[in-house]
């Protein structure tokens, strides 16, 4: 008997997961998650680099099958997969999955949605592709040891293998085209680490979204009879040969598949930051508040945190961030914003605030350290500890294992739709917004893809 690839067992999954067959908790969440990526997109609407995406999106034309975010623009589904998943990336205030490797399953929202309207898909379908990419992509994060990003490489090549199969879906493909799709992205978009690290660029935000936008086209040729590696994962040269410093257990990407809904595991961000600043901001802003500190009683401060955070997120620059980019992926920036301000918010990271003569104090006064015992407990537990020295000479530390948002301390409703209008404020009035809710909380029931995504179009 012929042993199935991997691909094939995956595409297998994609092809045959029925909206009746999902939990209600796992419909559920995919609800949240998907009123909180549109949200983070909306947050992003006005950004200037956004303005640049926008403006090629428009010229690259398209044939008008699916709805651009903000501006209503329609273009075709690669293209609006693409501007519509950066859109959501673009704060880094869209979910967070972290075993082995970190993962925000959420970037492949915008895939599913232009993929699903451009055929005339309903909600139900829509959800479908959703949970197919949180599925496979957090399954994805368990599958090597230690993760793919800890040996350079960023978690776009996880999105490469996921993308194709929840387009795929929306195509209808069957289950070779499905693996075609998988063997064509699979080959063809590792991202290096390194978008990721010292001075940061757009490129950080991009990468996961043009991950997404692969599988769409993908999807495109393998509908067109084109051919891809069937064992792209497993066979000569494949990902777990070329990708050989890391120990690989392929059997964690089919483990509990349409059994045990993992996206009931995942978290939100309640900030707009890099995940590991969480509980370090959690912890400072615990210190400031039961201490009622202003920034100028603090003398000292001390993080400890793991060695990715003491290293990726406090290098040199981050103590010197000139573009939010560097700035949202800095632990002494997000720290000193904080306890400067009380809150880290989307506008922590205005041009203006870059600049902030407080915040600017408070960094030259914050220390980051690794701390060994808290590496032993990475990636299971998460945790940082944050220790203020007053200008009086008081000490005051506070330890934190989950930041708000974890399944361990979740987002309320009530949350996560204050959340929303926070973010769409200024794209969206009061009433468009109380529309938009309402859809995505009835999103299984919507028959018009189009009409849903025109409701995320700004005032």
């Amino acid at each position: 008997m012929t042993t199935k690839s991997y691909s094939q067992q995956m595409a297998e999954f994609a092809a045959n997961l029925q909206f009746e067959d999902i939990p209600a908790d796992a419909i559920k969440e995919a609800k949240r998650f998907l009123l909180d990526s549109m949200g983070c997109a909306l947050a992003a609407v006005n950004n200037d680099d956004m303005a640049a995406m926008y403006r090629f999106t428009e010229k690259l034309g398209g044939t008008p099958e699916a709805t651009v975010i903000g501006t209503g623009h329609k273009t075709n589904a690669p293209n609006a997969a693409l501007m519509n998943c950066l859109l959501t990336r673009a704060l880094d205030y869209n979910d967070i999955y972290w075993e082995q490797d970190p993962s925000h399953p959420s970037d492949i929202i915008g895939a599913a949605l232009a993929a699903a309207e451009a055929n005339g898909k309903t909600g139900a379908d829509a959800l479908v592709a959703i949970l197919i990419a949180y599925e496979l992509e957090l399954r994805w994060c368990h599958a090597a040891e230690p993760g793919a990003r800890e040996v350079g490489w960023h978690h776009a090549t996880l999105t490469q293998f996921v993308s194709p199969l929840v387009a795929g879906r929306m195509y209808d493909l069957d289950i070779d085209q499905l693996v075609a799709a998988t063997g064509i992205s699979g080959s063809s978009h590792f991202t290096l680490g390194g978008v990721v690290a010292g001075h940061l660029t757009n490129m950080k935000n991009t990468a996961d979204p043009m991950a997404s936008q692969a599988g769409v086209f993908a999807a495109l040729m393998a509908r067109e009879g084109y051919s891809g590696p069937v064992e792209v994962i497993e066979g000569k040269e494949g990902l777990m040969e070329v990708l050989n410093n890391v120990t690989w257990h392929p059997e964690e990407l089919l483990k509990g598949l349409g059994e045990t809904f993992l996206i009931t595991r995942c978290a939100y961000k309640a900030f707009p930051t890099e995940a590991l600043t969480h509980q370090p901001i959690t912890a400072a802003l615990t210190i400031r508040q039961e201490q009622n500190l202003s920034a100028e009683d603090i003398a000292e401060v001390l993080v400890e945190t793991t060695t990715r955070g003491a290293d990726i997120l406090s290098d040199p620059s981050k103590y010197k961030p000139e573009t939010r980019e560097t700035a949202d992926h800095s632990l002494p920036y997000v720290v000193a914003a904080a306890l400067a301000d009380g809150h880290v918010l989307p506008s922590s990271f205005s041009d203006e605030k870059l600049k902030d003569p407080a915040i600017w104090d408070l960094l030259g006064k914050i220390k980051v350290i690794a701390d060994p015992e808290i590496d032993a407990l990475f990636p299971g537990l998460k945790r940082a500890r944050v220790t203020i020295t007053t200008t009086f000479g008081d000490k005051y530390t506070a330890k934190i294992d989950y930041a708000k948002g974890a399944p361990e301390n979740p987002l309320t409703d009530e949350e996560l739709i204050a959340k929303f209008r926070a973010n769409a404020e200024g794209v969206l009035n009061k009433e468009q917004q109380d529309a938009a809710i309402e859809a995505t909380w009835n999103f299984e029931g919507i028959e018009d893809l189009g009409a849903y995504m025109r409701l995320f179009v700004r005032d």
